[in-house]
């Protein structure tokens, strides 16, 4: 599966992009036919907290894309919810392609 990450108005480091990677390709458990995900963080507000974003839109064959967005203290936090809210995604379209 490929993995794009874009991160708006700042340079994400190694280490958030490694884990950033590290969870989304753990989605392949849940559906094998992932074709690419993309992965946009951002801030929202700087002077605020709880303030970072993490979208994540996963596109698979036969149906549209999957989307999901999130916002937390810390990017890795975002970016776990945003994982789990897809996860429940794919298995819902699993279960859809199943029972057709």
């Amino acid at each position: 599966m490929e993995v794009k990450i874009n991160s708006v108005h700042f340079n994400a480091d190694q280490k958030l992009v490694e884990f950033v990677n590290k969870k989304v390709n753990k989605l392949d458990t849940f559906f094998d036919g992932i074709l690419k995900a993309e992965v946009i963080l951002k801030v929202a507000k700087p002077e605020a907290a709880n303030n970072k974003v993490s979208e994540l839109k996963v596109s698979i064959p036969s149906k549209e894309n999957l989307f999901a967005k999130k916002q937390a203290d810390t990017f890795e936090e975002a970016t776990d919810l945003a994982v789990d809210a897809i996860k429940k995604q794919l298995v819902k379209s699993k279960e859809k392609m199943k029972s057709k």
